[in-house]
């Protein structure tokens, strides 16, 4: 039996254009893990005027839940607000949520590109589900540096940064933490990235609020005061503050909750 070469052309077109059955087709791409999170405030997100999205420290010794309490505290705060508390990536809380990567030892060697990443892509999430609100990025403690770092590697993707009790000035953290603890790792290197370092990159139409207790130990206030002042430097309006005779805890102390609601209340103003 013969065949012409058009008859065949013909056949092999045909059984190129033929729909793939189930079987055939690629399975769909695997749902990326999700930050593990909790909301606090104004359920509709419709009626959301100011978004804050709080990350915790690095909570070396106990699984990271102080963060739920104070995200309450801010929705109180702030009028027409949501907030979402982050659980950062790697780590487990209180009631055994977890988020998705490495938590990593806790010696401010994971505020890594990867983990920044997977908070900012949270924050994108975020701001396409709350489309009317502006978003204040929230951080204690070494949350505080992931998100100035944030700010920094990701320009204008928040609006506001309100960072309490921040290692800003990543090198002095560390040996400060060295001496304070002999036996720890804090001298052996990293990929974290220093607020410093990162900090030019912070958009100049960003507000900014800064809280730090007095007799901070573990991030005294020369960390924070050096990168208050080179957001200045910068032209970006930041509000510096010192807690008189106060610590590191100090996420719900009133100054903090005084310090967003003048942020948030400035945003509104000066969108």
């Amino acid at each position: 039996m013969r065949f012409s070469l058009s008859a065949l052309l013909a056949v092999l077109l045909l059984a190129s254009c033929a729909p793939m059955t189930r079987e055939q087709a690629p399975p769909p791409p695997p749902a990326k893990p999700q930050l593990y999170s909790e909301t606090f405030g104004i359920t509709n997100p419709a009626d959301v005027r100011t978004l804050i999205v709080l990350l915790h420290g690095d909570s070396a010794d106990t699984p990271p839940s102080y963060q739920y309490s104070a995200a309450r505290a801010f929705a109180a705060a702030v009028p027409d607000s949501a907030v979402v508390a982050l659980l950062r990536p790697g780590y487990t809380d209180g009631a055994g949520h977890q988020s998705p990567g490495e938590r990593g030892l806790a010696t401010g060697d994971n505020y890594t590109a990867d983990r920044i990443a997977a908070v900012a892509e949270a924050i994108l999430d975020l701001r396409h589900r709350y489309k009317h609100a502006r978003v204040i990025l929230a951080g204690h403690s070494g949350g505080a540096a992931i998100a100035a770092n944030l700010a920094g590697m990701y320009s204008g993707r928040v609006d506001g940064l309100l960072l309490v009790s921040c290692p800003c000035m990543l090198k002095e953290f560390r040996a400060g933490m060295k001496k304070r603890m002999p036996d720890t790792p804090f001298d052996q290197p990293v990929s974290s990235f220093d607020p410093m370092g990162t900090v030019g990159g912070v958009a100049p139409t960003t507000r900014a609020a800064i809280v730090v207790g007095q007799k901070d130990e573990i991030a005294p206030p020369k960390l924070s005061r050096g990168y208050a002042e080179a957001l200045t430097l910068r032209g970006i309006a930041t509000d510096f503050r010192i807690v008189p005779n106060q610590g590191h805890e100090i996420l719900e102390d009133p100054e903090t909750i005084a310090a967003l609601r003048q942020l948030a209340q400035a945003l509104e103003k000066h969108p």
